[in-house]
């Protein structure tokens, strides 16, 4: 007996138009739909606006899926740059959830370059954990950078714990020339036992 294939007509669901971002974001946070998910935030992101939701949705880890976070992250990373919201990406470091922050790090680690404004505008600030949260964004982003501008700022830091954290980065990403900069902060923050501690113990990962 021949066998009779039966076409079976599929319904293609056609996706809604948003006219405004209050409008994507209800279709986002209603869809249980992964699919239909991802194409709202594709969507989302081209209001004004849509970028800096996003990255608050990522702070909502608990009801938000993982694939729907990863989408986020990349739609957010392809962003320009001049209107991504670096600062709110940013703040994502400052967050004790290690997978949230670990999704700042890949995004802000795509803006390359762009990001330098935001650094620079926080080491020069005169908000200490402002200073020492920029240290540890060099640090976590890997900017190319990096040891330039904490060898600059090492040379007027006056804040012996912003100082600090970054002689622990220039353990790893400082060299040979920076020894005697390390060195002389010693004389700068006179009499405290964890200067030389820390200066030491970066001196010798520099050293090797």
């Amino acid at each position: 007996m021949a066998l009779i294939k039966k076409h079976v007509k599929q319904e293609v669901e056609e996706l809604p138009r948003f006219k405004t971002l209050e409008d994507a974001i209800s279709y986002f946070e209603s869809e249980n739909n992964n699919d239909n998910k991802d194409y709202a935030i594709e969507e989302i992101v081209k209001f004004d606006g849509g970028g800096k939701y996003l990255v608050t949705s990522i702070t909502k880890e608990d009801h938000i899926e993982k694939s729907s976070l990863t989408k986020i992250a990349a739609v957010i990373s392809n962003m320009d740059p001049e209107v991504a919201p670096i600062e709110d990406i940013m703040d994502l470091l400052k967050l004790n959830n290690a997978y949230i922050r670990n999704l700042g790090i890949s995004i802000l680690r795509d803006f390359g370059n762009a990001i330098r404004y935001y650094i620079v505008k926080f080491l020069i600030g005169d908000d200490r954990d402002l200073r020492i949260f920029a240290i540890n964004v060099l640090g976590d982003v890997d900017f190319a950078e990096s040891r330039d501008m904490l060898v600059e700022l090492l040379e007027d830091e006056q804040d012996i714990n912003v100082a600090m954290t970054a002689v622990d980065y220039m353990g790893e990403i400082g060299e040979e020339q920076d020894i005697e900069l390390l060195e002389s902060l010693k004389a700068r923050f006179d009499g405290e036992f964890y200067v030389e501690f820390a200066v030491d113990g970066a001196i010798k990962m520099i050293k090797g």
